[in-house]
């Protein structure tokens, strides 16, 4: 894949934040450049899984650009053009159902919002635990929207979790070569 400019979106999927960092850093190490955006929930709360400003600390590290985390900074990137694509990944079941129903208020949604009107492509990697619930209409809609393309995905845990739906972080960063091409890799469920 041609070295490209990624804006990449981060929300609070935190189970999944450790795989996330790696493929940043897969990513960067190829030589592209990676432009970390953060949801306010990913910017100011610790868990289990980690403390906040550790996972933004090494954001920053890997990629050299401090974490945009709110809609004021991101805003600025779609007229700006500056990203040649943005991935939200992992993109929990809420910020789906706000991108697939146009609801702009927080930084990641904002970014979509900005990228979209440019043209350019948007990655999803879905990780939510209701992808076969509610949230399996907002799916369809964004599937049948023009420049979107999700990182094939399946079910994690379909005995405890019968609902839930998470990307194959394997696979992003082909996803993201395909979607350059406008080209939704297939098979997309695994």
């Amino acid at each position: 894949m041609e070295k490209t400019n990624i804006g990449f979106a981060i929300t609070g999927s935190f189970c999944t934040h450790e795989k996330i960092l790696q493929v940043i850093q897969n990513l960067v190490g190829q030589g592209h450049e990676v432009f970390p955006i953060v949801s306010e929930i990913t910017s100011k709360t610790s868990t289990r899984f980690g403390e906040f400003d550790e996972f933004l600390s090494t954001l920053e590290e890997i990629t050299g650009h401090k974490p945009l985390g709110n809609i004021v900074a991101v805003e600025p990137t779609g007229p700006q053009n500056l990203f040649e694509i943005l991935v939200v990944a992992p993109c929990t079941g809420n910020t789906l159902a706000k991108i697939a129903n146009g609801i702009n208020d927080t930084a990641v949604t904002m970014a979509v919002k900005a990228h979209v009107r440019n043209n350019k492509p948007v990655v999803i990697g879905i990780s939510t635990n209701d992808g076969l619930g509610l949230n399996f209409k907002n799916l369809g809609t964004l599937f049948a929207a023009k420049n979107f393309y999700f990182v094939p995905f399946g079910q994690d845990d379909h005995m405890n979790k019968p609902k839930s739906l998470v990307a194959d972080w394997s696979l992003l960063e082909e996803t993201i070569a395909k979607a350059k091409e406008e080209k939704q890799i297939q098979p997309v469920l695994i």
